[in-house]
């Protein structure tokens, strides 16, 4: 017989109870497609579709590539978002990491010490990866020049306020951090330049980091001062991981997502017009509308797996994220390019137009199947 619209209703109902019942489990399945999604770009998502934009030699396609490069200052492309999307996922964990852990009997205390020794892991893998410290060269030693620096900084702020601060504070403390941060940014001035002034070299995020570093000091990432803007990215992702975390129903779940990334991009544009967008400089608004544009991807990853049900697709995406931190570091160390080329490097000066695809393409395999052998042996690097 067919159900009655109110039968069929009250079966809905009960399908997201039973999603609501069951997610500290699916959520995790969601998070780490939703991580996997974001850096299958920095693994070879992006060297692919360049490879294709070679092949297929269109200015349309060209256009669409121009979103696969960093905004030099001002502005904002796609690949500019990978970064904030990151510490989002990495924040959405955060309260379900720390609800188990105290369900367990840990501390805060040992909470917190436990975020402080991953704070340093990462900060200690990014001067490996990006900060040349295995050179041993004093001179090409850069110490804060890792987007693992960022993510440590960002971690551990946003851990100590979970820790710390009432959860109906989270949105005013992020706020606050926001504020204080323009407040810093534009009211203070830098000697010889004045105060508000936004280029590369002339804003007081960078002057600070020159104070810090010295000689160590290199590239136009703003560091010390823009923790405050780290701390809010990961802050949002919080606030999205209370929401999954509470007892409402999945419709009601995607709608409070979908409203929050609704006002942190409206926010964030207005504010833009103040303050700019610019990612080396982590404005605020770059924060909001980068947390907005996270809010609606995860509820769009939400309502797919874990309400729709449909996970098979998103298996690709699953296997980079349960490795998202040691694939970003062994993509950043080693050339997987020259692995894919022992199996393919002889068809290159054959392929003509199609070489950097297959190349891009054969790397990218070799990640994935090393990925993946380490999902089916179940070692997951964790820190």
């Amino acid at each position: 017989m067919k159900a009655t619209g109110i039968e069929a209703e009250h079966g809905n109902a009960a399908r997201e109870a039973a999603v609501s019942r069951t997610l500290p489990v699916e959520r995790l399945v969601l998070l780490d497609a939703l991580r996997g999604f974001d850096m299958l770009w920095i693994t070879g998502g992006t060297a692919i579709l360049l490879g294709l934009g070679k092949v297929l030699q269109r200015p349309w396609f060209d256009k669409f590539l121009e979103q696969f490069d960093h905004v030099p200052w001002r502005g904002l492309h796609f690949f500019d978002l990978i970064w904030p999307l990151f510490m989002f996922i990495m924040g959405a964990a955060i309260p379900l990491s720390v609800a188990k852990r105290r369900a367990k009997g840990v501390t805060d205390r040992s909470l917190l010490l436990h975020a402080v020794r991953r704070a340093l892991i990462m900060f200690c893998l990014g001067t490996i990866t990006q900060g040349n410290l295995l050179l041993f060269d004093l001179s090409k030693f850069r110490p804060c020049y890792s987007v693992l620096h960022g993510l440590a900084a960002g971690y551990l702020l946003a851990t100590i306020v979970v820790l710390k601060v009432n959860e109906k504070w989270h949105p005013a403390t992020i706020g606050a951090f926001l504020l204080v941060y323009w407040a810093m940014i534009m009211l203070i001035p830098v000697p010889g330049v004045g105060a508000g002034v936004l280029t590369p070299q002339g804003n007081v995020a960078t002057y600070v980091d020159k104070l810090v570093l010295g000689r160590f000091h290199y590239g136009e990432n703003t560091w010390f001062l823009s923790y405050l803007g780290f701390g809010a990215s990961v802050l949002l992702g919080v606030l999205a991981g209370q929401i999954l975390m509470t007892g409402r129903a999945a419709k009601s779940k995607i709608y409070r997502l979908l409203g929050a990334g609704a006002v942190s991009l409206v926010v964030g544009l207005l504010w833009s017009l103040w303050f700019p967008v610019i990612k080396l400089l982590w404005t605020s608004s770059f924060v909001l509308i980068g947390g907005g544009v996270s809010f609606l991807v995860l509820a769009l990853f939400y309502w797919i797996i874990d309400v729709r049900g449909y996970r098979k697709w998103a298996f690709g995406f699953i296997v980079i994220g349960m490795n998202s931190i040691a694939v970003y570091f062994a993509t950043e160390v080693f050339d997987f390019t020259r692995v894919g080329n022992v199996f393919v490097g002889h068809l290159l000066p054959r392929l003509g137009r199609w070489d950097s695809l297959v190349e891009a393409c054969a790397a990218f395999a070799i990640v994935w199947l090393i990925l993946y052998w380490m999902y089916r042996k179940k070692e997951f690097i964790k820190i």
